[in-house]
């Protein structure tokens, strides 16, 4: 039964790891081959084949047809229902938006569900509602950056075939229709959220109590997920395995119990044990029902699910097989769940947990296996965290000692009794859920100790290959009772540490222009020094590229030291990510900007003309601008890299003026290999003069996927076409690394998004 699980488990990943999707017809004609496969190895090739099938008629069946490319950007007439808890923003109201009617002058279908925003002063939207709007819509679109989130395939994972916004909101209207039945659930959610949010208007860790209870987590402030993702412990606000657990636990004592003693008679037409089981089904769906039946949630629920119908016949003793059909049911029910993390550390707990305590727990008591239990998982899941997250927490295991039992049983049940006391008696269920509050804020005070803690967060970037040796030593040394020398295993971990992906070489440096939308952030390596150029622009308050793109990317490529930060100029789509730069990196050397007051650093200077270092036998000069300049466009911090392998212009916003007195100042230096072009190419800049003197192989470009500013201008992409440029631009490349190697020249890698797309990726 394993083996066939894993087959099936292999065959639903392929799927998902194809840059489009094959034809629906062209896959089932594999199922011809059914009956030469029927045999055992045949079998497990079998299941091979149809986890491929399934997830294919999933995407096609369930998911829905995609956004027709010609239906972008122009207005839509669509009717449908509000599905989901909507957010409220700092500038919107985003929410789920399930169409059932449309009309337009293509007869493309649209999407069955998309994410929409109502930006400005917004009706009070609920789910259930039914809307007739107006609105544009795009095919789902994020930013693409090695080490960042991926947008596209989150919103995959949630069912919506596009995103949008609402147009013309005057004229939009609310149709007089009963809600949906399938909406109930999250009317339910919406409720309790107003509830909640009302008993405590001023709990420093409602957001904590909304997550923990209804499975909202809207309101966790940045910091707070800081603290959670250096602990380790940011799973406990996932209503997952652990709580849906906890709560069926709960379920089956209170039922066994009332069976065996209240309803004795009962217990000749069913054993208490067997009413215990149904009792903790219960409890557990019912917990499931409160958080919305999140995707984490169904998984959870469905393992739940599994683990006590296989009580209930009596097959508790296989556990193998239990966990095998638990990935199986899971798989069927929705073969998405393999593009979440959560997905494979969930099931790849518990088969290291199993594989870890096979014969140590025989003589062991309850204490000793608890703790067997803790070290085994705590140790077990290292590589993957680091494959998934690129990052170990050497304080996770002792944080989630004491935070599992005291979230388990301390928080989660005070926080259910206060919701569901405060409908009945308001005083008591508010006292409940202040209890709650307490009970978090002590607990955080612990975990704010230990994350302060000297090297108690790493960010790595191990290779793969180290990732499979460290996987490899993980099981050697949690293997059973019997295995020699398991302290090899610890041996074989070490790479995992010590091993770095390739470096640069002496004399070489590496471009890497990230993808922040309509914005600019770059990063230079040398072989032991780091710049980062400018850092994208800040979209809300809590929202900025500088945390969501920058900081990642220099974690995943283990460049957490910016030995300089260079802000171009002041414009905020260039340095609206400064501060969170300078808040989550511990060593930033040195600040170079145009505006002295704009960020406090203790080493900041201004960026003017003739400035000059080397790393690593890597020139670096500063242009532009001249001293007295001010902090706009034509003031941009311009800089010129040379290296034995090539040139490479940084050019910011710089338009012409400031091009002109540029190039009277510095004409003979100019010629280079790669331009990045100035004002994400914008018909002001990069002219025809500073062109015949750059003479690029390549001009690289940072602009948002569908501007709204129309960059890059086809002026300038002409322009660059006429000097015979090759132009890039990060909307349809992603991230775009550029390498300059001594001896070998420029080497332009395919773009972030080219080499790593997938088929719920925008092409």
């Amino acid at each position: 039964m394993p083996l066939l699980a894993i087959a099936f488990l292999l065959g639903v990943t392929a799927l998902h790891q194809q840059a489009s999707l094959p034809p629906l017809a062209w896959a089932f004609s594999l199922l011809a081959l059914a009956p030469l496969l029927w045999h055992r190895w045949g079998r497990v090739l079998w299941m091979l084949v149809a986890g491929f099938i399934w997830a294919l008629w999933h995407v096609h069946g369930i998911y829905g047809p995609a956004l027709d490319p010609a239906l972008e950007g122009i207005d839509l007439h669509i009717t449908g229902v509000v599905r989901g808890i909507p957010q409220q923003r700092q500038r919107a109201t985003v929410f789920a938006f399930e169409i059932t009617d449309s009309r337009s002058e293509l007869n493309s279908p649209l999407p069955r569900q998309v994410r929409l925003s109502w930006y400005g002063v917004a009706p009070a939207i609920h789910s259930g509602q039914h809307w007739a709007l107006t609105v544009r819509l795009k095919r789902p679109s994020g930013m693409r950056n090695p080490g960042g989130f991926d947008h596209e395939r989150w919103l995959f994972q949630q069912g919506y075939a596009a995103t949008g916004s609402v147009r013309n909101p005057g004229e939009a209207q609310r149709l007089p229709l009963d809600p949906p039945a399938k909406t109930m659930v999250d009317r339910l959610r919406a409720s309790l959220i107003d509830t909640l949010q009302t008993a405590l208007p001023d709990a420093h860790y409602r957001g904590i109590i909304l997550a923990l209870s209804v499975g909202y987590r809207g309101e966790i402030t940045q910091a707070q997920w800081q603290t959670l993702t250096s602990t380790g412990t940011n799973h406990l606000l996932a209503i997952s395995g652990l709580h849906v657990s906890l709560l069926a636990g709960i379920g089956y004592l209170l039922t066994a119990t009332v069976w065996r003693f209240a309803l004795t008679p009962l217990c000749l037409w069913l054993p208490a044990q067997r009413a215990g089981l149904l009792g903790a089904l219960a409890f557990g769906f019912a917990y499931a029902l409160l958080a919305g039946f999140a995707i984490p949630t169904q998984r959870a629920l469905i393992m739940l699910s599994v683990a006590l119908i296989a009580l209930w016949f009596g097959r508790g003793r296989q556990p193998w097989n239990v966990l095998s059909l638990a990935l199986m049911a899971v798989l069927l029910w929705d073969p998405r769940a393999v593009l979440a993390g959560g997905f494979w550390l969930s099931f790849a707990v518990v088969a290291i947990i199993l594989y870890g305590l096979g014969g140590r727990t025989q003589q062991a008591g309850k204490i000793r296996t608890a703790w067997q239990v803790h070290w085994v998982s705590a140790v077990g899941v290292i590589p993957l965290t680091i494959l998934w997250f690129q990052s170990a927490s050497l304080i996770s295991p002792l944080a989630n000692l004491v935070a599992v039992p005291w979230v388990s049983f301390l928080v989660v049940p005070v926080v259910l009794m206060g919701v569901l006391v405060v409908h009945i008696h308001e005083a008591l269920g508010i006292g409940l859920l202040t209890l709650a509050d307490a009970l978090i804020c002590w607990l955080w005070w612990f975990m704010e100790w230990l994350e302060s803690w000297p090297g108690a967060h790493y960010y790595l970037d191990a290779p793969l290959g180290a990732l499979l040796l460290g996987l490899l030593g993980v099981l050697w040394l949690l293997a059973p009772k019997g295995m020699p020398a398991r302290w090899l295993g610890l041996v074989m971990l070490l790479p995992v540490v010590f091993v770095q992906r390739d470096l640069p070489q002496h004399g070489e440096f590496r471009l890497i222009m990230l993808d922040v939308g309509q914005g600019l952030a770059m990063v230079v390596k040398t072989r032991q020094h780091t710049l980062v150029y400018d850092t994208g622009p800040m979209f809300s308050a809590s929202f900025d590229t500088g945390a969501a793109v920058v900081v990642p990317y220099l974690r995943y490529a283990g460049r957490a030291h910016i030995h300089r930060l260079l802000i171009s100029h002041g414009d905020s789509d260039h340095s609206g990510g400064t501060q969170s730069v300078l808040d989550q990196i511990a060593r930033v050397d040195s600040l170079w900007s145009r505006d002295l007051q704009q960020f406090v650093h203790p080493d900041h200077q201004l960026c003017l003309q003739g400035q000059h270092w080397q790393w690593d036998g890597v020139a670096f000069t500063v242009l532009h601008p001249p001293p007295g300049w001010g902090n706009d466009n034509m003031s941009s911090c311009v800089v010129l890299i040379q290296g034995p392998g090539g040139s490479l212009l940084l050019t910011g916003d710089l338009e012409s003026l400031g091009e002109t007195v540029m190039w009277r100042h510095y004409r003979e230096q100019l010629a280079v290999d790669v331009l990045q072009v100035a004002h994400h190419g914008s018909p002001h800049a990069t002219r025809e003069a500073l062109l015949n003197w750059v003479q690029p192989q390549w001009a690289l470009i940072s602009a948002g996927y569908r501007s709204r500013f129309g960059h890059p201008h086809p002026e300038t992409l002409a322009r660059l076409e006429a000097v015979g440029a090759q132009t890039l631009d990060t909307a349809t490349q992603g991230a775009i690394e550029v390498r300059f190697v001594p001896e070998r020249g420029v080497q332009v890698l395919p773009g972030y998004r080219i080499r790593t797309q997938r088929h719920y990726h925008r092409e």
